[in-house]
């Protein structure tokens, strides 16, 4: 008995050793019932609707009226004006809108002969969530436009709604797999990046480093861009994988892989710098196996891979604002489900790109040249 006492008394004493450890195990349960509590299921808000009034009569003012009135109170909607239906829709497809209401010229005149008026609602259909949602509203403010609810039979001076999808019907499987690819880099970056520096630290493998002329930039450089490479390989194989069993259209289409390509190293560069900035100064090899779960939460739900930002709470879309996972999310649906240009996903790869920058020369200063 003494001696399975001793043994008992050493494991907890290492234990006690890794208060990382200790204080990770109690904040990862209450981290994910708030953060999955949050992502979702909530009230799809603040989606952008652009208008494009090509009647200018009385009653096409009418519809824009009961819009800013959605705008002002539910916050469903946020309303661009346009002028021009073809610079609304290509802002649509770049992803800047989530539909189009187009009131036609002959709207008014339609709607004073009772003539079976119509508006139409383009919208990107790619999110399941925010086209039925954007629908509904819309389909509510056509009704609210018309007679009293207690008319049961539709006349004919009452606006209908056309509802136009942009793309075809995108399948869930498909709306996961852009995030699917960013976790299968994450998952990468963080063991064979994270992981497996600590281990060598920990094995003194990481001293072999320090006797050489070698300058901490080149040191942090070599490490961040040869986790890239292991990164870029396996968010391919899944990309390429994923996109055979969730059935997108085209997958081997040469254009598209390119650019395909460009985000996949682009999200792995930021992942792996922000993995090395994290771990920069770490030596305990149970902390990155600590934090993988906390970091999978924080990084992964807020970043709209499962479910529209637009539902989340102030405080999940201000870590979404500045989350890397966020853009690589929104580019690789960009590409995977739209098949867009470099013009849509710009914004994406130059935030990714400056966060690298950003983490990269924070981990530079932060590296150690000593034990």
């Amino acid at each position: 008995m003494h001696r399975t006492w001793a043994i008992i008394e050493r494991e907890l004493r290492r234990f006690r050793r890794s208060p990382t450890l200790i204080v990770m195990s109690m904040i990862m349960p209450i981290a994910q019932l708030v953060v999955l509590g949050n992502a979702f299921g909530g009230n799809v808000k603040h989606l952008k609707l652009g208008v494009v009034d090509e009647d200018r009569g009385v009653p096409a003012v009418r519809v824009r009226e009961l819009a800013h009135a959605i705008q002002s109170g539910p916050r469903t909607l946020d309303l661009i004006e346009y002028g021009d239906q073809g610079r609304a829709l290509e802002d649509l497809r770049n992803g800047r809108l989530n539909g189009v209401l187009t009131i036609p010229p002959e709207f008014s005149r339609k709607t004073l002969e009772r003539a079976d008026p119509r508006i139409a609602l383009i919208e990107d259909n790619t999110d399941n969530f925010v086209s039925a949602t954007l629908a509904a509203t819309v389909n509510s403010l056509v009704a609210s436009y018309g007679q009293p609810a207690a008319t049961t039979r539709r006349l004919a001076g009452e606006p209908t709604l056309d509802v136009v999808e942009v793309y075809p019907y995108v399948p869930y499987i498909q709306y996961l797999l852009p995030g699917s690819v960013v976790m299968s880099i994450f998952m990468m970056v963080m063991i064979g990046g994270g992981i497996i520096f600590i281990d060598d630290k920990a094995r003194g493998l990481h001293e072999g480093y320090l006797v050489t002329p070698i300058s901490k930039l080149e040191l942090v450089a070599g490490f961040n861009i040869s986790g890239t490479i292991k990164a870029v390989l396996a968010g391919c194989v899944l990309m390429t994988i994923g996109s055979l069993i969730a059935g997108i259209p085209n997958p081997f289409d040469a254009v598209r892989l390119a650019r395909l390509v460009v985000v996949v190293v682009t999200t792995s560069f930021a992942l792996i710098s922000l993995m090395f900035l994290l771990m920069v100064r770490v030596s305990d090899p149970l902390v990155p196996r600590a934090i993988f779960g906390v970091l999978n939460t924080f990084l992964y739900f807020p970043s709209g891979a499962v479910y529209p930002t637009q539902g989340f709470p102030r405080w999940m879309q201000a870590i979404a604002a500045v989350d890397p996972f966020t853009y690589a999310v929104h580019a690789l649906k960009s590409l995977l489900l739209k098949n867009t240009g470099l013009e849509a996903i710009g914004a994406d790869l130059a935030y990714l790109a400056v966060f690298s920058v950003i983490a990269m020369t924070a981990a530079t200063l932060l590296f150690k040249r000593s034990l």
